[in-house]
């Protein structure tokens, strides 16, 4: 790693585009270090390199492999457990959520939508910016998830390690996921889903799979999971297809998919309308997507921007959300968001 931390700590010193990351259950870590400041854009998500996508307005940045120096690094990865961290009860904004959360459930009510997602943003202030720590700590950590560190001028510092695949293209075939409904993770015991719970997911994945079936020959659902991330624990579908003959175009996927029921909430149209008029906020690239396109291997990964944070020196800004329907109780899901935000405090725990 001694060697990805020097390249890092180099390139941000001139302020120019970098993004390391590593796939998920991967020891590899790797590098794209851009060799000019530019802004370029993924337009049609043909181009080869890293994108970088918002939930909603936006530049979808793309750090080309073309421009860029490429550089592989084997990873350490720490075992041990993440212990929870106390924050600072900060009455003002749980009341703040849960009155959001409450607007929700009446817009469930009136339009008769099945879900809406909200968010919020938590700062969190650092004794300073150690990148190296950073890196180190995020991608040791979360063997399961992708992992990332991103810098680029026109967006700043982002970093995360999403437990979600938005699209995973081969060739032909794809997989996605519906991730959905969150339990903090205890070892050795079996986690027991709420009919809310299952019902939301079931949401979620039945709105992915009549989408899929828009642009596939052939969908399958498979059974339910439990998928753990970190210190929680999610209820997870996969799907995994065939696209119809001549069809295969990755932003036509993307379009239909992003942004999901699981980070919008859903008819979309009618979630979006809601999120954007009431999280009082903007979300930029949390609940975006991001990842790698591969158009010499005809492949791409990308996954939903989660557990994610935006940094700068003396600052962290951490968000987290979740997941509306009519069963929803304010004070719970305030509790979840809580629970949500452990996974980039363990990595900010040696700055606070």
């Amino acid at each position: 790693m001694k060697p990805l931390i020097e390249h890092i700590t180099a390139h941000f010193a001139k302020k120019k585009p970098f993004v390391a990351y590593a796939l998920p259950n991967s020891k590899v870590v790797t590098g794209l270090f851009q060799r000019d400041e530019q802004l370029y854009l993924a337009n049609d998500l043909q181009e080869d390199g890293f994108v970088f996508a918002p939930f909603h307005e936006g530049h979808t940045v793309l750090i080309p492999e073309s421009k860029c120096l490429k550089l592989e690094f084997d990873l350490e990865l720490m075992q041990a457990e993440p212990q929870p961290l106390e924050m600072e009860h900060d009455l003002a904004e749980q009341l703040r959520y849960e009155g959001l959360v409450e607007k929700a459930l009446l817009f469930l009510r009136k339009s008769q939508s099945s879900k809406v997602v909200t968010s919020r943003m938590q700062e969190v202030p650092l004794k300073s910016l150690d990148l190296p720590l950073i890196v180190n700590r995020l991608m040791g950590m979360y063997s399961g998830a992708f992992r990332y560190v991103l810098f680029h001028p026109a967006v700043g510092i982002w970093a995360g390690a999403s437990p979600e695949t938005l699209l995973e293209i081969k060739e032909n075939s794809f997989n996605t996921m519906a991730l959905a409904s969150t339990q903090r993770f205890f070892a050795g015991r079996e986690p027991r889903w709420t009919r809310k719970e299952i019902d939301e997911q079931q949401v979620v994945a039945d709105d992915i799979a009549t989408k899929l079936h828009q642009a596939a020959t052939v969908v399958k659902v498979h059974k339910t999971k439990n998928h753990r991330a970190g210190s929680l624990v999610h209820l997870r579908t996969d799907f995994t297809g065939v696209f119809k003959k001549g069809s295969n175009n990755i932003s036509v996927l993307v379009d239909t998919l992003h942004p999901t029921p699981a980070v919008c909430g859903t008819p979309r149209r009618k979630a979006l309308e809601f999120i954007l008029n009431n999280e009082g906020y903007k979300r930029h690239y949390y609940t975006g997507y991001l990842g790698v396109i591969d158009s010499a291997q005809n492949s791409s990964r990308l996954f939903v921007n989660l557990r994610c944070m935006q940094l700068d020196d003396q600052r962290s800004y951490l968000y987290v959300g979740g997941g509306i329907t009519k069963e929803s109780v304010a004070k719970l899901e305030w509790e979840e968001t809580c629970n949500k935000l452990q996974t980039m405090l363990q990595v900010l725990a040696p700055l606070l």
